[in-house]
């Protein structure tokens, strides 16, 4: 059955614990007849030739996802009533964030499409003194809007309900040194089709402190071959891990060390140097892989 992200302008709540502000979620009522966007009518009705009578899934990010029943269809105009509602969001048993260092091309694309099918809860992207990519202050918001609607598409495919954000580029000297600041308004600086989703309490653990923060680094024998803590924090139900990837010339020595001195890591995983739209997809399955394996101990 074909999936659509279907954003919407939810109103917004305030948690009096906290005074923040975050979205009301299933704002969607079932029986409820909604017009489509523009781009679920060109993609459903123009590409996939869809019929009135046709029943797809729409979801929102906030949860869940719905079972709709197209009623009506035109060249620029649709309508799905909304027919039932269910809770589940397949979301990966650990949070990950990925500090991503910029690449060219198609190898971008595939690495933020792979890794929102690994169940990515962020990827923060990266500027570094060996990247390839330094974009222009007027290339940034395309170019960002571009990449978190791969990440959108590739939650359509694999069933995921909850896509990744993806953040705007900065240095790796500034992320490095923001790190532990927990004041960041993510809503701001995100695209704006994810923006009001970004207010969710599910994407608040982006602004916290991670369990472990790892380096995926060039294969040395002088180092250990994963942080001694790895395994502790596997055992953990949800633990929040966050990744360093860089280029493909790798990390400078000096941003090596900027990252150790916050606590990255050094992590190799295996004898091999590894591409970096290839690094992402292998150390998200291997975190979920020994994720498994420790959950299975305890």
């Amino acid at each position: 059955m074909r999936r659509f992200f279907y954003a919407t302008n939810n109103e917004y709540v305030t948690n009096s614990d906290t005074e923040a502000n975050y979205p009301k979620l299933n704002t969607l009522s079932i029986g409820a007849d909604i017009a489509l966007t523009e781009s679920i009518v060109h993609h459903w009705g123009r590409v996939l030739r869809a019929n009135v009578g046709d029943e797809g899934i729409l979801f929102d990010g906030f949860g869940g996802e719905y079972h709709v029943k197209l009623q009506n269809i035109g060249k620029k105009n649709a309508t799905v009533t909304l027919l039932s509602h269910t809770d589940e969001d397949r979301n990966a048993p650990i949070h990950t964030k990925i500090g991503l260092v910029m690449s060219r091309g198609d190898r971008m694309d595939y690495a933020i499409q792979k890794a929102t099918e690994l169940g990515v809860t962020g990827i923060q992207l990266l500027s570094s003194h060996h990247g390839e990519v330094n974009l222009k202050p007027a290339q940034v918001d395309k170019k960002l809007l571009h990449w978190q609607q791969v990440a959108i598409a590739a939650s359509e495919q694999c069933g995921l309900n909850r896509p990744p954000l993806v953040f705007p580029p900065i240095s790796i000297d500034d992320w490095l040194q923001d790190l532990d600041t927990n004041d960041i308004d993510l809503h701001m600086i995100v695209s704006p089709i994810v923006s009001t989703l970004s207010q969710d309490p599910y994407y608040q653990i982006l602004r916290q402190p991670a369990d472990l923060r790892m380096q995926l680094s060039v294969p040395a024998p002088d180092q250990p071959v994963m942080p001694e803590s790895l395994p502790t924090v596997l055992t953990q139900a949800s633990p929040y891990i966050e990744l360093l990837i860089g280029p493909e010339g790798g990390l400078s020595d000096n941003e090596r060390q900027q990252a150790a001195d916050v606590g990255f890591a050094p992590w190799q995983i295996g004898t091999r140097v590894l591409r970096t739209e290839t690094a992402p997809v292998v150390a998200l399955a291997t975190l979920h892989a020994l994720h498994y394996l420790h959950q299975q101990k305890t």
